[in-house]
Protein backbone atom coordinates (compact mmCIF):
# COMPACT_ATOMS: atom_id res chain seq x y z
CA UNK A 1 0.00 0.00 0.00
CA UNK A 2 2.85 2.69 0.66
CA UNK A 3 3.69 1.69 -3.03
CA UNK A 4 0.14 3.05 -4.24
CA UNK A 5 0.55 6.08 -1.29
CA UNK A 6 4.48 6.95 -3.41
CA UNK A 7 3.02 6.67 -7.10
CA UNK A 8 0.27 9.14 -5.95
CA UNK A 9 2.50 11.51 -3.95
CA UNK A 10 5.48 11.51 -6.62
CA UNK A 11 2.48 11.48 -9.64
CA UNK A 12 0.92 14.73 -8.25
CA UNK A 13 2.89 17.81 -9.55
CA UNK A 14 2.60 16.00 -12.99
CA UNK A 15 -1.22 14.96 -13.44
CA UNK A 16 -3.42 16.57 -16.05
CA UNK A 17 -0.49 16.13 -18.56
CA UNK A 18 1.98 18.86 -16.25
CA UNK A 19 5.09 16.74 -16.68
CA UNK A 20 7.11 16.47 -19.94
CA UNK A 21 7.06 12.80 -20.54
CA UNK A 22 10.84 12.13 -19.44
CA UNK A 23 11.88 9.84 -16.73
CA UNK A 24 14.57 12.28 -15.32
CA UNK A 25 12.61 14.78 -12.34
CA UNK A 26 13.00 15.20 -9.07
CA UNK A 27 11.00 12.90 -6.52
CA UNK A 28 9.68 15.07 -4.02
CA UNK A 29 9.52 18.65 -5.42
CA UNK A 30 7.68 20.97 -2.99
CA UNK A 31 4.34 20.48 -4.78
CA UNK A 32 4.49 16.55 -4.52
CA UNK A 33 1.68 15.93 -2.44
CA UNK A 34 -1.14 13.35 -1.06
CA UNK A 35 -4.09 13.37 -3.46
CA UNK A 36 -7.64 11.18 -3.37
CA UNK A 37 -5.66 8.69 -4.38
CA UNK A 38 -4.32 8.12 -0.60
CA UNK A 39 -7.12 9.25 1.20
CA UNK A 40 -8.84 6.88 -0.25
CA UNK A 41 -6.64 3.89 -0.51
CA UNK A 42 -6.46 4.25 3.41
CA UNK A 43 -10.26 4.28 3.65
CA UNK A 44 -10.57 1.40 2.20
CA UNK A 45 -7.52 -0.16 4.37
CA UNK A 46 -9.58 1.23 7.29
CA UNK A 47 -12.96 -0.51 6.22
CA UNK A 48 -11.24 -3.52 5.71
CA UNK A 49 -9.46 -3.54 9.37
CA UNK A 50 -12.45 -2.87 11.02
CA UNK A 51 -14.37 -5.60 9.68
CA UNK A 52 -15.47 -8.09 12.04
CA UNK A 53 -14.54 -11.80 10.82
CA UNK A 54 -17.70 -13.27 9.09
CA UNK A 55 -19.44 -10.42 8.22
CA UNK A 56 -21.76 -10.32 5.00
CA UNK A 57 -20.87 -8.83 1.97
CA UNK A 58 -23.44 -5.99 2.25
CA UNK A 59 -22.21 -5.17 5.67
CA UNK A 60 -18.66 -5.09 4.28
CA UNK A 61 -20.02 -2.80 1.56
CA UNK A 62 -21.70 -0.63 3.91
CA UNK A 63 -18.94 0.13 6.49
CA UNK A 64 -16.32 0.63 2.90
CA UNK A 65 -18.79 3.60 2.12
CA UNK A 66 -18.87 4.71 5.73
CA UNK A 67 -15.30 5.04 6.20
CA UNK A 68 -14.87 6.21 2.65
CA UNK A 69 -16.77 8.78 3.36
CA UNK A 70 -15.67 9.54 6.92
CA UNK A 71 -12.04 9.84 4.87
CA UNK A 72 -13.59 12.44 2.47
CA UNK A 73 -15.06 14.36 5.03
CA UNK A 74 -11.68 14.89 7.00
CA UNK A 75 -9.89 15.53 3.86
CA UNK A 76 -11.98 17.67 1.68
CA UNK A 77 -9.45 19.11 -0.36
CA UNK A 78 -8.15 16.29 -1.31
CA UNK A 79 -9.17 16.29 -5.24
CA UNK A 80 -12.18 14.51 -5.86
CA UNK A 81 -13.89 14.16 -8.81
CA UNK A 82 -17.25 15.49 -9.33
CA UNK A 83 -20.06 12.14 -9.04
CA UNK A 84 -17.94 10.95 -6.52
CA UNK A 85 -17.67 14.34 -4.49
CA UNK A 86 -21.46 14.02 -4.77
CA UNK A 87 -21.62 10.53 -3.28
CA UNK A 88 -19.48 11.49 -0.58
CA UNK A 89 -21.53 14.44 0.09
CA UNK A 90 -24.69 12.74 -0.08
CA UNK A 91 -25.15 9.16 2.53
CA UNK A 92 -28.24 8.19 0.76
CA UNK A 93 -26.46 7.90 -3.03
CA UNK A 94 -25.70 4.49 -4.36
CA UNK A 95 -23.35 3.24 -6.31
CA UNK A 96 -23.47 5.32 -9.99
CA UNK A 97 -22.07 3.07 -13.08
CA UNK A 98 -18.91 4.61 -12.97
CA UNK A 99 -15.60 2.95 -14.61
CA UNK A 100 -13.21 5.58 -13.48
CA UNK A 101 -9.97 4.74 -12.29
CA UNK A 102 -10.63 5.50 -8.93
CA UNK A 103 -11.47 1.97 -8.14
CA UNK A 104 -8.29 0.73 -9.56
CA UNK A 105 -5.66 3.42 -6.99
CA UNK A 106 -7.59 2.55 -3.71
CA UNK A 107 -7.81 -1.12 -4.13
CA UNK A 108 -4.12 -1.70 -3.05
CA UNK A 109 -4.44 -3.17 0.89
CA UNK A 110 -6.58 -5.99 -0.28
CA UNK A 111 -4.22 -7.71 -1.91
CA UNK A 112 -2.34 -8.04 1.40
CA UNK A 113 -4.79 -8.38 3.70
CA UNK A 114 -6.18 -11.85 1.80
CA UNK A 115 -4.27 -15.41 1.00
CA UNK A 116 -5.93 -16.45 -1.82
CA UNK A 117 -6.38 -14.80 -5.46
CA UNK A 118 -9.99 -15.61 -5.15
CA UNK A 119 -10.61 -13.61 -1.66
CA UNK A 120 -8.50 -10.93 -2.90
CA UNK A 121 -10.63 -10.70 -6.03
CA UNK A 122 -13.61 -10.95 -3.93
CA UNK A 123 -12.71 -8.19 -1.61
CA UNK A 124 -11.91 -6.23 -4.76
CA UNK A 125 -14.87 -6.28 -6.18
CA UNK A 126 -16.04 -5.20 -3.06
CA UNK A 127 -14.59 -1.98 -2.77
CA UNK A 128 -15.22 -0.97 -6.25
CA UNK A 129 -18.68 -1.71 -6.02
CA UNK A 130 -20.19 0.52 -3.59
CA UNK A 131 -19.31 3.36 -6.32
CA UNK A 132 -17.48 2.19 -9.69
CA UNK A 133 -20.15 -1.12 -9.89
CA UNK A 134 -19.59 -0.64 -13.85
CA UNK A 135 -18.14 -4.03 -15.34
CA UNK A 136 -14.84 -1.64 -16.56
CA UNK A 137 -14.55 -0.26 -13.14
CA UNK A 138 -15.07 -3.80 -11.15
CA UNK A 139 -12.78 -5.39 -13.76
CA UNK A 140 -10.08 -2.65 -12.86
CA UNK A 141 -9.70 -3.41 -9.61
CA UNK A 142 -10.08 -6.95 -9.74
CA UNK A 143 -7.13 -7.22 -12.51
CA UNK A 144 -4.87 -4.54 -10.05
CA UNK A 145 -5.25 -6.43 -6.68
CA UNK A 146 -4.28 -9.99 -8.63
CA UNK A 147 -1.70 -8.14 -10.06
CA UNK A 148 -0.45 -7.18 -6.72
CA UNK A 149 -0.91 -10.37 -5.04
CA UNK A 150 0.65 -12.19 -7.98
CA UNK A 151 3.15 -9.97 -7.66
CA UNK A 152 4.06 -10.44 -3.67
CA UNK A 153 3.45 -13.96 -4.00
CA UNK A 154 6.39 -15.14 -6.25
CA UNK A 155 5.00 -15.32 -9.92
CA UNK A 156 7.32 -13.91 -12.67
CA UNK A 157 6.17 -11.38 -14.31
CA UNK A 158 5.58 -13.40 -17.65
CA UNK A 159 2.89 -15.30 -15.05
CA UNK A 160 1.39 -12.14 -14.15
CA UNK A 161 1.03 -10.88 -17.86
CA UNK A 162 -0.38 -13.99 -18.56
CA UNK A 163 -2.69 -13.86 -15.84
CA UNK A 164 -4.06 -10.65 -16.76
CA UNK A 165 -4.16 -11.25 -20.02
CA UNK A 166 -6.53 -14.35 -20.15
CA UNK A 167 -8.61 -13.43 -17.22
CA UNK A 168 -9.59 -9.36 -17.99
CA UNK A 169 -8.38 -9.16 -21.29
CA UNK A 170 -6.31 -6.63 -21.07
CA UNK A 171 -3.70 -7.16 -24.19
CA UNK A 172 -0.39 -5.76 -23.13
CA UNK A 173 0.84 -5.32 -26.12
CA UNK A 174 2.30 -1.63 -26.90
CA UNK A 175 5.30 -0.86 -24.94
CA UNK A 176 5.85 2.03 -22.90
CA UNK A 177 7.86 4.24 -25.97
CA UNK A 178 4.91 3.13 -28.07
CA UNK A 179 1.84 4.60 -25.71
CA UNK A 180 3.94 7.37 -24.37
CA UNK A 181 3.43 9.86 -27.25
CA UNK A 182 0.08 10.39 -27.49
CA UNK A 183 -0.71 9.25 -23.85
CA UNK A 184 -3.15 11.73 -22.38
CA UNK A 185 -5.25 12.61 -19.34
CA UNK A 186 -8.24 10.07 -19.26
CA UNK A 187 -9.82 8.83 -16.53
CA UNK A 188 -10.85 5.74 -17.33
CA UNK A 189 -9.87 2.19 -15.86
CA UNK A 190 -9.62 0.69 -19.05
CA UNK A 191 -7.08 3.23 -20.28
CA UNK A 192 -5.13 3.57 -16.86
CA UNK A 193 -4.73 0.57 -15.85
CA UNK A 194 -3.26 -1.87 -18.99
CA UNK A 195 -0.86 1.17 -18.94
CA UNK A 196 -0.29 1.24 -15.24
CA UNK A 197 0.82 -2.82 -15.47
CA UNK A 198 2.77 -1.75 -18.41
CA UNK A 199 4.91 0.65 -16.73
CA UNK A 200 5.65 -2.21 -14.24
CA UNK A 201 6.48 -4.53 -16.33
CA UNK A 202 9.20 -2.41 -17.90
CA UNK A 203 10.58 -0.82 -14.82
CA UNK A 204 13.80 -2.47 -13.39
CA UNK A 205 13.07 -1.56 -9.62
CA UNK A 206 10.32 0.17 -7.48
CA UNK A 207 12.07 3.17 -8.34
CA UNK A 208 12.12 2.67 -12.19
CA UNK A 209 8.70 1.80 -12.22
CA UNK A 210 7.75 4.90 -10.47
CA UNK A 211 9.40 7.03 -12.87
CA UNK A 212 8.45 4.66 -15.76
CA UNK A 213 4.78 5.36 -14.96
CA UNK A 214 5.27 8.96 -14.47
CA UNK A 215 6.92 9.35 -17.92
CA UNK A 216 3.51 8.05 -20.17
CA UNK A 217 2.13 11.08 -18.40
CA UNK A 218 -2.44 11.72 -18.30
CA UNK A 219 -3.57 11.13 -14.81
CA UNK A 220 -0.48 10.53 -13.53
CA UNK A 221 -0.85 10.37 -9.87
CA UNK A 222 -3.40 7.69 -10.22
CA UNK A 223 -1.57 5.76 -12.89
CA UNK A 224 1.49 5.53 -10.95
CA UNK A 225 -0.47 4.78 -7.60
CA UNK A 226 -1.47 1.62 -9.73
CA UNK A 227 1.95 0.91 -11.22
CA UNK A 228 3.69 1.29 -7.53
CA UNK A 229 1.52 -0.59 -5.71
CA UNK A 230 2.28 -3.39 -7.94
CA UNK A 231 6.00 -2.48 -8.02
CA UNK A 232 5.83 -2.50 -4.31
CA UNK A 233 4.81 -6.27 -4.60
CA UNK A 234 7.63 -7.21 -6.59
CA UNK A 235 9.96 -5.44 -5.44
CA UNK A 236 9.52 -4.13 -2.07
CA UNK A 237 10.13 -0.40 -1.13
CA UNK A 238 13.39 1.40 -0.30
CA UNK A 239 13.35 2.12 3.13
CA UNK A 240 14.17 5.76 2.11
CA UNK A 241 11.41 6.13 0.32
CA UNK A 242 8.86 4.29 2.67
CA UNK A 243 9.98 7.01 5.42
CA UNK A 244 9.32 9.76 3.10
CA UNK A 245 5.88 8.40 2.53
CA UNK A 246 4.85 8.35 6.06
CA UNK A 247 6.61 11.71 6.62
CA UNK A 248 4.40 13.48 3.65
CA UNK A 249 1.35 11.85 5.42
CA UNK A 250 -1.25 13.47 8.12
CA UNK A 251 -1.80 11.69 11.38
CA UNK A 252 -4.97 10.41 10.79
CA UNK A 253 -3.67 8.88 7.60
CA UNK A 254 0.09 7.65 8.89
CA UNK A 255 -2.21 5.90 12.03
CA UNK A 256 -4.47 4.08 9.70
CA UNK A 257 -0.96 3.37 7.55
CA UNK A 258 0.82 2.38 10.42
CA UNK A 259 -1.91 0.01 11.92
CA UNK A 260 -2.28 -1.72 8.11
CA UNK A 261 1.36 -2.44 8.08
CA UNK A 262 1.75 -3.89 11.86
CA UNK A 263 -0.65 -6.42 10.57
CA UNK A 264 -0.06 -7.50 7.47
CA UNK A 265 3.65 -6.31 6.70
Amino acid sequence: MIGAILGDIIGSPYEFDQGNKTKDFPLFPPQATYTDDSVMTLAVAQAFLDAAPGMSDDAIQALLAQRMRAFGKAFPHAGYGGRFRLWLEDPGMGPYGSYGNGSAMRVSSVAWMFDTLDAVRHAARLSAQVTHNHPEGIKGAEATASAIFLARTGASKQEITSYIREQFGYPLLRTCDEIRPTYHHVESCQETVPEAITAFLEGSSFEDVIRTAVSLGGDCDTLTAIAGSIAEGFYGVPENLAAECKNRLPPQLRTTLEAFLQRYR
